[in-house]
Parts: C-alpha cells; structure tokens; sequence
C-alpha cells in the first residue's frame, strides 16, 4: 500500500474519521447502522428508493423503533446524517454499505434483484478510492461471485481502484438487550487491503469486530445462524405435535429441561416461523449447494415442519370449536391475536399470522385480527388483498361477539386477563395465557 494508493486515502480518511458513508436502505438494518455510523464520528448520507422515507427522516422523524426521534435530530442537527433519494449522490461517498432486502421468489428461489439494482446504482458514480461493503443476507459467494462483476464493469478494478466486503446484518429487532453498537460485527474483505479497510471502517462504528478471513466466509456465518434457529425451532415445533397427542405440555418439558446447566439450549415453539431472516435465510444455502450437486436435508426438512405449523394450529382450532361449542369452522368468527412476527414490534414481514388468517377464510371462517402495534395493514408483496385491513377493538363487548380468540403473537401490551375473561375460546399457540397466570377449561394450547 503506497503513501498515494486509492487504498492508503481511504485509509486516512477512515482513520481520521472524515471519511463520507453512505447507507442504501434505510429499514431496519440500515437505519439504526447510519446511527451508529454517525455517532462513531462519520458523516452519514442514507439512500432510498421510498420517497418519504428521506422525507420523514430529514424533517425528524423516524419509522423505526431502535431509532429515537432525538438520536435522529441530534445528527441532523449536527450535520452528520442526512437521507435522500438521489443516488448521483453515491459519487461523494467514500465508503457505500448495501442494505436492502434478500427475498425468495415466488418458486422459493433467491431474488438478488435489490442487490444488483444497488450493484449497478452504485456503479454510475463508482471512482477510484471508494469502498462497497454488502450488508444483506445472502449465499456463500455472492460478493465476489454477483456484487464485483457489476462494479468492475466500469473498467475499475477491485482491491486495486475500488475495495470490496461484507458484513452480515445481525438485527433483532425489539430486542432491548443488544444494540447495533453492541453487536459484535463480522467483517471480510475481498483482499487484504479491503479485509483491512472494512476492518477499519466498523471499528469506528461499533465495540466489537470479528474479522474473518473472506467475504464467503462471512456470508456462511450469516446463514449458519439462521439455519441453527431455522433448525431448533422445527425440532421444538415438531416436539410439540409429538408431546401433544401424548397429554405432554412441550412448554412444561422445555421449562424444566433448560434448568440443565449444559447441553441444551431452549428454542420455543409457535405457529409457524416470521421475520425476515429466519424463513427465507436458510434455503439460499439450500438453493447454492445445488451448485454442488449436495444435499441440504436438514434445512429442508425444518422447513417443512415450519411451514407446516398453521396448519396444524388451524386444525387445533377447528376440534376446539368442534369439541367445545359443537361448532364449525365454516361461518365461525375468528379474531386472531398479533400481526406482526414477534412480540412487541410492528414488523409484519413473512408473519405466520397472515397464513393463518387466510387457512381460517378458506375454511369459511370470517376472521379479524388485533394488533397493538399494527393499527391497519400496509401494502404487502404477497399479501394485497389484506391492504387497508383495521386492527380491530379488544375490549369485553367486542371479544364476546367472537367464537374464538387464536393468539398468534404474544405482546405485552394485550390484557390477556380481559382476554381470557370475556372470550367463548382461546386457542393459544405462544403460552402466554400460563405466563400471566391464566387458566380455563376454554384454554386450549396449539
């Protein structure tokens, strides 16, 4: 690295901390990373394609609850932060970080198209000195195999004129413990001078960097995590059908199994799997080792056994209403507790909630939901015909018109004493009615 070299001035600036960032994507995992970002010192600009996201954040105020209206306003007061939807922008930017969303489509097949999009974005203002790092969660290989073509078609050269990584996201969003400071961050760099740079650049930003020694392999860490939990939640949901048909509560037996102080790790079942990892991250391994003519039995299996649980509540639902009020599904009044995928957050993406309400409708059910956090239904990829949708009221009146109470998502903020109370049924599939303290014969768990 000579005193001149594209990598030595990036190497200055970042050291110094002049160097200009630029985030693309400014949702979950690319605001709160622009924050920290611009409190470790770095001027910020945030890039997206959403109009009145820009808007939103430039007059302060933020749509994401990790990110508080003061953090915002104090960094756009002091200059470090600003948003915008005008890309040309990109070419001031020192150091660009990809944040935008890694679907599947609709065969269960990766969509990279966000990716390339910010590829070729990128490439129009690309100029010796800049460095790239892909934040998005995606299969081994995809930096160097997908990201570094697009940009080298601008006749740079990567690791000589441009500089190339990745950092996998680890949001969790709603999570009080962890922050995106706190997180330690995982880092490679297509090189030695990117796996430096990079290096250099989070260290700034959070308190802890892993390095690890290419941008595959820190492409795997990502999708190793996920397919961990992916794996574990389908064994727990699969214990839980088992423990079911034999009288056994699955919440009791995990309960006291993880009073062991080695060798288990409680996961937790539910009505099937939400987010915006944990469903989809998994099967880009599946999708890549393809490649290499090698099966992924476990990943795929889980996956059955996840996608399969609505269903299996539903059923849950239709013998309880069968059993207990000698009434069928067909022209039942369902109301489902929780929109969004877990509890005590507005994120409704890949929620399991939605697939439950439209089984509850193909079955001739007439369903509503109750969300604290969700008053009405934003548009959705998958979901449109939801769009516009209300939150209904949750009070004594309003649940005694309902046959059945399904809690799908266990929020805090519901008072599942007047749930319990003044319901005909609960069918409750988070074990949450036992947390409270809750009990009755109309109590069934799914």
């Amino acid at each position: 690295m000579t005193s001149d070299s594209p990598a030595s001035q990036l190497q200055r600036l970042l050291n110094n901390r002049t160097a200009h960032a630029a985030i693309i994507g400014l949702g979950y995992v690319g605001l709160p990373l622009a924050m920290a970002v611009a409190r470790g010192g770095f001027r910020v600009t945030g890039f997206d394609v959403d109009d009145a996201k820009p808007a939103l954040l430039n007059a302060g105020t933020s749509y994401i609850g990790a990110v508080a209206d003061s953090e915002l306003a104090k960094h756009l007061a002091a200059k470090k932060f600003q948003a915008t939807n005008d890309f040309s922008e990109l070419r001031e930017c020192d150091v660009i970080i990809i944040c935008v969303p890694t679907p599947l489509d609709r065969h269960r097949e990766p969509d990279l198209s966000y990716i390339e999009a910010s590829g070729r974005q990128i490439a129009q203002t690309l100029r010796a000195g800049q460095m790239v790092v892909l934040e998005s969660t995606t299969w081994p290989g995809t930096t160097r195999e997908i990201l570094k073509p697009i940009l080298e078609e601008t006749g740079l050269v990567c690791g000589k004129d441009f500089f190339l990584g990745f950092s996998p996201e680890r949001e969790d969003p709603g999570n009080a413990s962890f922050e995106t400071v706190t997180i330690p961050k995982v880092v490679a760099g297509l090189g030695p001078e990117a796996s430096k740079l990079v290096e250099t650049f989070y260290a700034g930003a959070v308190k802890q960097v892993v390095p690890v020694s290419s941008p595959d392999v820190a492409e795997a860490v990502k999708i190793t995590e996920n397919v961990f939990r992916a794996v574990n939640i389908a064994l727990v949901n699969e214990l839980k059908v088992i423990f079911s048909a034999m009288g056994i509560d699955v919440w009791e037996v995990i309960d006291a199994a993880k009073t062991k102080p080695f060798g288990f790790m409680p996961f937790y079942p539910g009505p099937g799997l939400g987010g915006h990892c944990i469903p989809i991250d998994p099967f880009y391994l599946t999708w890549k080792s393809r490649e290499f003519d090698l099966p992924t039995r476990f990943i795929e299996l889980a996956g059955e056994i996840n996608v399969a649980m609505p269903r299996y509540v539903v059923e849950k639902l239709a013998l309880a209403l069968d059993s207990r009020q000698k009434k069928a599904l067909t022209g039942a009044r369902i109301l489902v507790l929780g929109l969004s995928y877990k509890k005590n957050i507005p994120d409704i993406r890949e929620s399991p909630t939605f697939k439950l309400m439209e089984l509850l409708e193909q079955r001739g059910a007439a369903v509503d939901f109750h969300d604290p956090h969700v008053s009405e239904i934003p548009p959705t990829r998958e979901h449109a015909d939801y769009t516009g949708r209300k939150s209904a009221a949750l009070d004594a009146k309003t649940l005694a018109t309902y046959d059945a109470v399904l809690i799908s998502t266990d929020h805090d903020a519901v008072d599942y004493a007047l749930v319990s109370k003044h319901s005909k049924l609960v069918v409750d599939t988070r074990n949450v009615l036992v947390k409270n303290g809750l009990s009755g014969d109309h109590h069934v768990k799914a």
